[in-house]
């Protein structure tokens, strides 16, 4: 990744610090004017975005540190350890909500000032969802896992909010304080799902998992049009380390080719696959005709 999309990923993260304490603050003052045990569910899955923001905001910083002498691949995976924790606390965030509205299924209270609390929630949940979706599009293009697990995050927040502001609505259309709490239980069942799915996908990168089908399939065919003079390419392995994606595979040349011209050709193959992949780190093992093939291969197309 280049300078600029590192400062970009920073920036985003470091306002997300402010954006996420001022929802929370607007999420609490709804809860504090209506009383709603499903508004304060919402609050208290902000409070979680807050240390979340934190988190990866220190991080970012971290990840994007040169290789050292102790870390001589980087530092990338320290954005899947940010995404790791922040489902975890996902996770222990909907086990409280969960204990706080079973408490109040037998006792459910009816809402205080429930438009005044509605409105200020929904312009919290309109400025959560325009902050998830710039975090997502920013993640997504700059390979930033804890850019992108914040922004799911911040999303699951947005479709809570979406719920709650249903169900208070029916509450107060039917008369039946009891879908406070029942919802409070649904929303704590949902935010639950989206803690387990950044932890997972957070899991894969740690595990060293390849890159995903469409991506192999793209470097697959820059090799295969890029590897000219070459007899045949085999044991390609890929994996993605937050932003940056690891290629490695070996390359058959004819036994008497000069190392100068095997030299051009891993050049000319490197820069095929940088050029889908910026930043990409390729590790290309050159070996003469002879060797017995092995893992994935690549069929070379032969000039004509």
């Amino acid at each position: 990744m280049n300078g600029q999309g590192n400062q970009t990923i920073r920036r985003l993260a470091l306002w997300g610090i402010p954006l996420s304490l001022g929802v929370m603050g607007l999420k609490m003052v709804a809860w504090w004017v209506t009383g709603s045990v499903a508004l304060l569910s919402d609050g208290l899955e902000s409070f979680v975005n807050v240390v979340a923001a934190f988190i990866a905001f220190f991080v970012i910083r971290y990840a994007q540190k040169p290789a050292d002498h102790d870390h001589p691949f980087g530092h990338h995976k320290a954005e899947y350890l940010s995404a790791v924790t922040e489902g975890a606390m996902i996770i222990v965030a909907a086990l409280m909500i969960v204990q706080e509205a079973i408490g109040h299924l037998s006792n459910p209270q009816p809402l205080q000032a429930p438009v005044l609390g509605l409105a200020i929630n929904f312009a919290a949940g309109i400025i959560n969802a325009l902050w998830a979706l710039t975090l997502i599009r920013a993640g997504h293009e700059h390979r930033s896992p804890a850019l992108t697990a914040d922004g799911q995050h911040i999303m699951s927040d947005v479709y809570t909010s979406i719920g709650v502001l249903v169900g208070l609505l029916l509450a107060l259309g039917t008369g039946y304080p009891i879908f406070d709490p029942v919802l409070a239980i649904l929303v704590a069942i949902n935010i639950l799902y989206q803690g387990w799915k950044v932890i997972s996908n957070s899991i894969d990168g740690l595990m060293d998992k390849a890159v995903l089908p469409e991506e192999e399939t793209a470097i697959k065919e820059a090799i295969a049009t890029h590897a000219n003079g070459s007899l045949g390419v085999h044991d390609l392995k890929t994996r993605r380390a937050g932003a940056v994606t690891f290629v490695d595979f070996h390359l058959v040349v004819p036994a008497a080719m000069p190392v100068r011209e095997a030299h051009r050709i891993c050049d000319r193959l490197e820069d095929a696959i940088r050029a889908i992949h910026a930043g990409a780190e390729i590790t290309i093992h050159v070996e003469p005709e002879g060797e017995k093939a092995h893992g994935i291969r690549v069929k070379v197309i032969k000039e004509t």
